[in-house]
């Protein structure tokens, strides 16, 4: 199988960037989209050039951090899954494949396809978690939640973090990852205490860093590895609102 790569190069974010042109013969259809850069790189170090720096950990879609986009889509064109889980039998013998980082001015490009996602980082560092006192871990029963509320909660914890969303949408709005995390928290009864308090910091730093507003265009839910639903946004939302009429009080 042989493959046209155009792959985007940048030194450095200060740097202007461009798409260079690569081509790879006798690739093996069955090899991962990341494996198939790594035969690159090697190419790359043997010849005495400078490997594409790109973004990986897990390769088992758990992280997420090996997102790119592949011909003008994150992750590539399958649906639900990671750009590691993508395999070369996805593509056609002597196809052009256009790489690229994820675009979002709040992700900005450290090398190559090696984006810098501090930002969503800092918006789980003010609110993302609990930090009350809950004590030994409770027997299961203990605390009464039903099946259908822990099954939202868990679909909403599925977000990776992966930035899908935010290169996707035409605003680089970031809300679909901040209302994920926000509602997890939100509807368990463990995250009820400091709900106010979260959601407003959140939200507010989530701002501060630069992300578009939402237009509710749902690309973000469409592009994203793990499905996740855009009525998260509705929830972050009303607990927005709710947080604000309580803090008038």
């Amino acid at each position: 199988m042989n493959l046209h790569l155009k792959i985007w190069r940048q030194k450095d974010n200060q740097t202007a960037g461009k798409l260079v042109a690569y081509d790879l013969q006798g690739l093996n259809p069955h090899m991962s989209f990341l494996e198939m850069l790594d035969t690159l790189n090697e190419k790359l170090i043997v010849n005495g050039e400078d490997p594409v720096e790109f973004d990986h950990d897990c390769r088992e879609g758990i992280c997420g951090q090996c997102g790119v986009m592949i011909n003008g889509i994150a992750h590539g064109p399958l649906k639900h899954t990671t750009t590691c889980q993508l395999h070369l039998r996805s593509f056609n013998d002597n196809d052009t494949i256009v790489i690229e980082p994820f675009r979002s001015s709040a992700f900005p490009v450290k090398k190559d396809l090696k984006v810098d996602r501090a930002a969503f980082d800092r918006i789980i560092s003010l609110g993302g978690f609990v930090s009350i006192n809950t004590g030994q871990a409770p027997d299961a029963t203990v605390i009464p939640i039903s099946h259908e509320l822990a099954e939202e909660a868990f679909d909403s914890a599925a977000c990776i973090g992966c930035g899908a969303c935010v290169a996707t949408c035409k605003n680089g709005s970031a809300a679909l990852f901040t209302s994920a995390k926000i509602t997890h928290m939100a509807l368990l009864p463990q995250g009820k205490e400091e709900r106010n308090h979260r959601v407003l910091s959140m939200v507010k730093q989530m701002d501060a860093e630069s992300f578009g507003h939402c237009s509710n265009t749902e690309a973000c839910e469409v592009e994203c590895p793990q499905g996740i639903s855009v009525l998260n946004i509705a929830r972050m939302n009303f607990e927005y609102n709710r947080a604000l009429i309580f803090k008038k009080k």
